[in-house]
């Protein structure tokens, strides 16, 4: 692998790279720093002017995820350096960052993870065919063809996989559909949560930064939506340098990559990767020291803002009125045109999915509710109260439980909308649509919570069921008006997106080449705080404003998916709420006492110090029948070594007789210590007498067994296992009794089998003298047929079975005998009759 990288990347095309990513980032440090200066006025203005959009009626919680983690699990991780797949523990913290482990105890001791994946700009993808699909767009000419094999032998059927444009693609594996389909949805939850933007909270470097990308891309001719803004800022920037030199690399590597096609594509996935991290690594530190020069002038420039503030709006103003003059007919002309005729087939291509999916978030919300509640009615007490409270806390971050949410918006689709405005994808909107259904799921989680605690401390603990009721009246009332108001601001928001770099578009062309001469109109003083570029689009986006919000209003008076209309304002209809939005988050397990369900927490460590245990959101994947599931960290030798979920099911009938049946992956100490010394199980009977004789245990011997091939196995030890009440450990049979017994069953089967043929023919005699000579033939025949069924072989004395198979010898059947009146069996080791009762015993052969 290194040599491959290293023969394409020498040391003067790794100087090339560095120098084109100098470039990328000098040219976007010149606009960063003008924009700095904008996002600055604009941030200081609104903090004098004031103003705000409309007041939540749900409470916000600060930090919902403080002290909790969202999931961890074993899966098996394809490892490029070796190309094995190996099994790995995977924690994911609250910062939806994913670290992989060699084994849960690594990460319980607080070590450093083998790997940590950062999910901005990866997709999740759970086929091979989805994935081949995006592998065959990598590299132009190569493409394999229907049906073709992938250059990665999955070892399940159950892939997941994430893949990135430029980075390191990371390829999973589990054993069940169902852990797929919940690490599916864990692996996109992380995914939306890193593609989510940038913190709004920094009202300066955010708007800044943003602002400075896109113009960028717009200079060169980028306009619309960008997949590729989601990350930290020097991702972002990694990304807008390997959008335009990835094609450049790809077309002069591309043609000198040799070998089979999966093997192209492989190394190019490698040397993309190789360069995507040198490039990261430059935008890194170059960002820190721009955004730290930056910063080191911000006193200065905030007191002079302070200072002619009155001035400097002044000034814009009058410099937006000419501006305004220029460009509002133009603009006027392209918005009857070609984009008044669209806002209301974009509005409703956006209403449908996105209200259907806020309403399946009420729906989600509600069924809470009413599990809640019939718990209270059928008695549940204060811990099971607790403990539905606690889980219903971390309902809208339990990507499983949201995951119908989501998948309502998904179906979002712009059609022929998508090319005519230039949308390189619907995902920016689903994406951000699904972030604001998880808000206001917390939202009302959380306002819930409050308004049922101080019910409960106002009027105790009497009537649980109705004070639920009282609460989640309340808060679906305001969740309701709460998610009109989002929605109807997430309509304005996308419109705006889609229809503005369009009108830039079209309009720069002959507007662009006249904004120098505004600049002179701008007192130098305060050329920092003005550009005429941001006055341009701001003229542009008054412009088409109001036909946006007139067919957002329109939509509401309609009452079109639940919306409400503008008029109905919800002021100051519960004053006393906000004020329980200062508490701090109610510790429902310690209010009633309740544990944790099991496998809910997590002993994670936090940074490798904290020895504190962290809830876990979404709980542990608990596989049924298999006791210890992925502890060792094995390597996984094969694909068809590895057992499905319903192996059991399908039964001997249905295995493949291509496939071999032993041996299998062993997944515990146990199992492979069973494969060193093989073990046969075998049931004896007991009698009653002897009960008391016989204890679990395991007594060392010597001696020899015959199988049923006749091959002879030394046995080194005996286990006995009785599943009957042992009465006294005091005397136990010996461990050459049991064997000797073993070994006179097999011969009383024989015996017993002689009899049973003996017994048919006397029949058969006994037929043909009592029917007619004319019937005797065809009475002799049906008897011969029964004959044959009837001594047909019967089951081996033992056979070698699998560790987990129980499907062990069972002691001959007693047909025909008198029940309760156990028969003898003569063979034991002193030639003594023993009346013997079912016992299992494990025959350990060396």
């Amino acid at each position: 692998m290194g040599d491959v990288v290293s023969s394409h990347l020498d040391e003067s095309r790794r100087e090339m790279i560095t120098a084109r990513t100098g470039d990328v980032m000098k040219e976007f440090s010149d606009v960063y720093e003008q924009q700095y200066a904008v996002a600055l006025f604009n941030s200081v203005r609104f903090e004098i002017e004031g103003g705000g959009g409309t007041q939540s009626q749900l409470l916000h919680r600060k930090d919902p995820l403080a002290g909790r983690s969202i999931f961890s699990g074993s899966l098996f991780q394809y490892l490029e350096e070796n190309r094995k797949w190996r099994n790995r523990f995977v924690s994911v913290a609250n910062s939806y960052t994913i670290s992989l482990y060699e084994s849960k105890a690594a990460h319980e001791r607080g070590l450093h993870p083998k790997v940590t994946i950062s999910c901005a700009g990866y997709k999740a993808l759970t086929s091979m065919e989805e994935y081949m699909e995006l592998i065959n767009t990598s590299l132009p000419g190569i493409k394999a063809k229907v049906g073709s094999n992938p250059f990665i032998k999955c070892a399940t059927q159950f892939p997941l996989i994430l893949w990135h444009p430029y980075g390191r693609h990371h390829y999973f594996c589990v054993m069940t559909e169902k852990e797929q389909k919940k690490w599916y949805a864990v692996l996109q939850d992380c995914v939306r949560h890193s593609n989510n933007g940038l913190s709004e909270n920094c009202t300066v470097q955010t708007p800044a930064f943003t602002d400075a990308v896109r113009l960028h891309r717009q200079a060169k001719g980028h306009y619309g939506t960008w997949e590729m803004m989601c990350g930290a800022p020097p991702q972002i920037l990694a990304n807008l340098v390997m959008e335009t030199l990835q094609p450049e690399l790809r077309n002069v590597i591309g043609p000198r990559l040799k070998g089979k096609m999966q093997q192209r594509q492989r190394n190019w996935m490698l040397i993309s990767d190789a360069v995507y991290r040198q490039v990261l690594s430059q935008t890194t530190g170059q960002y820190e020291a721009l955004v730290e020069a930056c910063e080191a002038q911000r006193v200065p420039l905030d007191a002079r803002l302070r200072t002619d503030m009155d001035q400097i709006i002044t000034s814009k103003e009058h410099v937006s009125s000419k501006i305004r003059a220029l460009v509002l007919p133009k603009a006027e002309q392209l918005l009857r045109t070609s984009v008044q005729p669209y806002i209301s087939s974009i509005l409703e291509a956006l209403m449908e999915p996105a209200s259907r999916g806020f309403s399946e978030v009420r729906d989600v919300f509600f069924r809470e509710m009413v599990e809640i509640s019939k718990n209270s009615l059928n008695g549940g007490g204060k811990e099971k109260l607790g403990e539905h409270m606690e889980r219903l806390s971390m309902l809208a971050f339990h990507p499983v439980k949201m995951q119908s949410c989501y998948e309502k918006v998904e179906q979002l689709n712009l059609e022929g909308l998508q090319q005519r405005f230039d949308v390189s994808s619907p995902s920016v909107f689903v994406s951000r649509a699904q972030i604001l259904m998880r808000e206001q799921m917390d939202n009302a989680v959380y306002t819930f919570e409050q308004l049922l605690h101080q019910s409960l401390d106002a009027q105790g603990e009497d009537d649980v069921c109705k004070a639920i009721q009282r609460c989640q009246d309340r808060v679906l009332k305001k969740y309701d008006y709460d998610s009109s108001t989002v929605r109807k601001k997430f309509f304005r928001e996308a419109l705006l997106q889609i229809i503005i770099p369009y009108m830039l578009q079209k309009l720069s062309p002959s507007c662009s080449p006249e904004l120098p001469h505004f600049k002179e109109l701008i007192f130098e003083d305060f050329s920092r705080f003005l550009l005429v570029e941001n006055m341009f689009e701001e003229v542009v986006l008054h412009s088409v404003t109001k036909d946006i919000m007139m067919a957002v209003k329109e939509a509401a008076v309609q009452r079109r998916h639940n919306l409400y209309r503008d008029s109905i304002i919800l002021t100051n209809s519960d004053p006393n709420l906000h004020l329980l939005g200062e508490d701090p988050p109610v510790d429902w397990a310690a209010k009633f006492g309740g544990n944790e369900e099991e496998g809910s927490l997590v002993g994670g460590l936090e940074g490798g110090g904290s020895g504190r245990r962290r809830r876990q959101v979404v709980s542990m994947i608990q596989l049924e029948g298999v006791p210890l599931p992925y502890e060792s960290c094995l390597e996984v030798p094969g694909v068809e070594l590895i057992p499905e979920e319903d192996a059991e099911e399908r039964g001997e009938d249905e295995e493949d007789p291509g496939l071999p049946e032993d041996p299998q992956s062993p997944d515990s100490v146990n199992e492979i210590r069973d494969l060193i010394n093989p073990v046969v199980e075998v049931v004896l009977p007991v009698s009653e007498e002897n009960q008391s004789e016989m204890t679990n245990g395991t007594e060392p011997t010597i001696a020899t067994i015959t199988m049923d091939d006749g091959v002879q196995e030394d046995v080194t030890h005996v286990i006995t296992l009785v599943d009957v009440p042992r009465k006294s450990p005091r005397d136990k049979t010996s461990p050459q009794t049991i064997l000797q017994q073993l070994i006179g069953s097999k011969k009383q089967e024989a015996e017993k089998e002689h009899q049973e043929e003996a017994a048919i023919k006397n029949a058969i005699e006994e037929m043909e003298i009592v029917v007619q000579e004319g019937d005797s033939e065809q009475i002799a025949e049906v008897c011969a047929a029964e004959s044959d069924s009837e001594s047909s072989p019967q089951p081996p004395l033992a056979t070698n079975s699998h560790p987990h198979d129980d499907s062990g010898f069972q002691s001959p059947s007693n047909e025909g005998l008198d029940e309760g009146k156990p028969q003898p069996v003569t063979n034991g080791l002193n030639g003594e009759d023993k009346i013997i009762d079912p016992v299992e015993v494990e025959v350990v052969l060396a």
